[in-house]
């Protein structure tokens, strides 16, 4: 079954090569959409694919990289078109 969620990442989620590591572990797990940083310093991931492998990609963002600090992940269900590819905004 193939889902969508959004998820924001509160803490210490800039400059620490967070969306470059999403991206790596949710091209591995085969899932697409996007990581992208925000202005308040929390960064938005948009993932799709199959369920099992969002959720795996979802307890990931939990610990980031080794130098992120994260502090909350907050996600929400969409019902969007799944992107082709994973991308870095």
């Amino acid at each position: 079954m193939q889902i969508c969620v959004c998820c924001v990442i509160i803490g210490r989620v800039q400059g620490v090569f967070f969306r470059a590591s999403t991206e790596r572990e949710a091209r591995q797990l085969g899932v697409t959409g996007y990581a992208r940083n925000l202005p308040d310093g929390s960064v938005e991931v948009l993932a799709c694919g199959e369920a099992a492998a969002v959720e795996e990609l979802k307890r990931w963002l939990w610990s980031g990289p080794p130098a992120s600090r994260v502090k909350d992940v907050r996600c929400e269900s969409l019902a969007v078109p799944a992107p082709e590819s994973f991308t870095i905004w």
